[in-house]
């Protein structure tokens, strides 16, 4: 399997038994307070038979995005008995991405109130070679934009 890194930061409690995020090779490279930033290789098996970035890839990813944002890193006892998971997403795809490219989520809550949320997930591609230069204050120095996600989220009891 591939490992699930983290680069900066303090693992986040979701990722230990996120077997999902774990295959698609997820690396974490920002978690703050309804923020986070990950990022992962395109590899043959991520592909449709295009040869471009299946749908269902891209959205997975975008939603492990989505997850980090909403979920504390660390569970304090105030919240040790909740988990805040989506109520409804959507995705709108605007171009395609290919094997050995990077894809880039930069997740960001726009709203929250009571025990539901706003979100939304930009995912950027680029060739390897040119995230050198990347900045998280910069999202478009990720690449091109390929797809917008929007999560609305809610908090529930764990069981």
């Amino acid at each position: 399997m591939v490992e699930t890194t983290l680069s900066g930061a303090a693992q986040h409690q979701i990722l230990k038994n996120d077997y999902a995020s774990e295959w698609m090779g997820l690396e974490v490279l920002k978690i703050d307070d309804g923020h986070a930033i990950v990022r992962m290789k395109l590899r043959q098996e991520m592909l449709n038979g295009f040869g471009m970035a299946h749908g269902g890839m891209i959205f997975a990813f975008a939603d492990s995005a989505f997850a980090l944002a909403c979920n504390p890193a660390v569970q304090s006892p105030s919240n040790a008995d909740k988990i805040t998971v989506a109520a409804g997403v959507d995705i709108n795809f605007l171009k395609p991405a290919y094997k050995g490219q990077v894809v880039t989520a930069v997740a960001n809550r726009r709203a929250h109130s009571g025990r539901s949320g706003l979100y939304d997930i930009q995912i950027f591609a680029a060739d390897p070679s040119e995230l050198a230069t990347a900045s998280p204050k910069d999202p478009g120095s990720y690449g091109e934009l390929i797809a917008e996600f929007r999560g609305r989220s809610r908090t529930i009891s764990k069981k």
